[in-house]
């Protein structure tokens, strides 16, 4: 009696594991749902490829998490996060001040300056001076957007938002805009583009303000969950020690993404 007894304990403790394992729901990771070369865009298949999509995989192997790509709106995005319709963000999103009013981050996986590029044809800086007169693209809800409408707000004759970044690199292309402003590296491979390498040159690095354009990228994760953010971090770390982080960056940069 004792024997069959034990034996139903084991097979019901067995058959528990087995049920909480399959019952484990994959973790939705936010991505913007645009191109945003070379973090992270679709291919010819719809696949997303990228720098940032190698750096969730990475991260999410090492903390043994189940992943699914999650394309979202990029000014919805949090509100997604916020709403459980994700659970992480892995979109180039800097850490603000701001935005921690409302989401956590994990550790800075990466960070770049920001630049602004112009057409070869026109000669100024990315000063307040340089843009006085001038027409602004940026992408909404972004830092780049804030930083503009604070420092070339008085100065440029318009800040002009658009949806996605490669909208404002298109229209800078066209003459449609003056310039434009986003991450330097971003920026980097729209230069090294067909349509961006004839048109348009980089013009400068802005002025660097924290409080706005912020410490790093990171992944945006809800307040309290502590145990994600604690898995999440770990694994930051344990990709940059073991040359998994430095082994994929070196596909996309030849230098280290990871800055100061």
């Amino acid at each position: 009696m004792k024997n069959a007894m034990k034996i139903a304990l084991i097979a019901l403790a067995i058959g528990g594991a087995a049920f909480g394992t399959a019952a484990a729901e994959p973790v939705k990771v936010g991505f913007a749902a645009e191109p945003y070369p070379p973090f992270a865009s679709p291919d010819a298949a719809g696949k997303w490829v990228g720098w940032e999509v190698d750096f969730m995989e990475a991260i999410c192997a090492e903390a043994k998490l189940d992943c699914v790509i999650t394309p979202v709106a990029w000014d919805g995005i949090i509100p997604a996060l916020t709403s459980k319709k994700i659970d992480m963000i892995v979109g180039s999103m800097s850490i603000t001040e701001e935005r921690l009013k409302t989401i956590d981050f994990s550790d800075k996986y990466y960070n770049t300056p920001t630049g602004i590029v112009g057409p070869k044809s026109e000669k100024f800086d990315a000063s307040p001076e340089g843009l006085t007169g001038k027409i602004l693209g940026v992408q909404v809800s972004t830092v780049h957007a804030d930083y503009a409408h604070k420092y070339f707000g008085d100065k440029a004759s318009e800040i002009k938002e658009y949806q996605t970044q490669d909208e404002a690199n298109q229209d800078l292309a066209a003459g449609r805009v003056d310039a434009v402003q986003a991450d330097a590296i971003a920026l980097d491979a729209f230069l090294k583009s067909e349509v961006g390498a004839a048109c348009c040159e980089l013009k400068g690095n802005v002025k660097d303000d924290p409080a706005i354009l912020g410490a790093g990228v990171g992944v945006g994760l809800r307040k309290g969950e502590t145990e994600l953010k604690d898995k999440v971090n770990a694994a930051i770390k344990a990709i940059r020690a073991n040359g998994t982080y430095d082994t994929f960056s070196k596909k996309y940069f030849d230098f280290d993404i990871y800055g100061g």
